[in-house]
């Protein structure tokens, strides 16, 4: 019983974190129905989000202790300590990823606001720094908590995370027109593009 009200909590949160993120980076469209107010409540549905995310982390500690009856095995084959050193050499490179991300966005990690300029540091390279590494700590706490089944269900949210990249964009173009598609053009949204050498 547990293990199922601890899966159905996981879904549930599953699915309504993109929704929540989505509506909060939407702050220029929604802006165009409502008004000045958009902004604001774009904060907070970045806070349900978050709240979410830390709701998601949970179910997957309760999973290790409360696993649904599946084919998979309960854990991986190998020893822990192996598991360790693989969720070491992803989740080092994508929480610095991730910092590096959200230092030189700013404020604007959480809070959106109407004046604010485009980014730059990281983001002169990618577009999605902060997503690139958040996504990779799902697989990663899954690894650390040695469970196949969480392993395989972080995998969701890859397209997640993609689809909550498009609609931020959306967004962004809104809010900076042609400099941020000229912006788009020219820099990887996850991964930094070659760059032309002059002639």
């Amino acid at each position: 019983m547990i293990a199922w009200t601890n899966f159905t909590v996981l879904l549930m949160a599953t699915i309504l974190f993109p929704l929540f993120y989505v509506r909060s980076v939407s702050p220029a469209g929604r802006e165009k129905l409502i008004g000045e107010q958009a902004y604001r409540l774009c904060f907070h549905d970045r806070l349900v989000a978050g709240a979410l995310e830390f709701v998601i982390t949970v179910n997957f500690i309760l999973y290790y202790f409360f696993p649904l009856e599946t084919p998979l095995p309960k854990t991986f084959p190998w020893a822990w300590w192996v598991s360790l050193v693989i969720a070491l050499a992803i989740g080092i490179p994508a929480a610095i990823l991730m910092f590096i991300g959200t230092r030189d966005a700013g404020e604007e990690t959480m809070r959106p606001r109407k004046e604010h300029a485009m980014y730059s540091g990281i983001y002169d390279r990618i577009r999605h720094p902060q997503a690139v590494g958040e996504v990779f700590l799902f697989p990663v706490f899954a690894i650390l908590l040695h469970s196949p089944f969480l392993a395989l269900f972080s995998l969701l949210y890859f397209p997640i995370f993609i689809i909550m990249c498009h609609a931020e964009e959306q967004d962004l173009l809104l809010r900076y027109g042609e400099s941020y598609g000229a912006y788009c053009r020219k820099t990887g949204a996850f991964l930094p593009k070659r760059r032309k050498r002059d002639a």
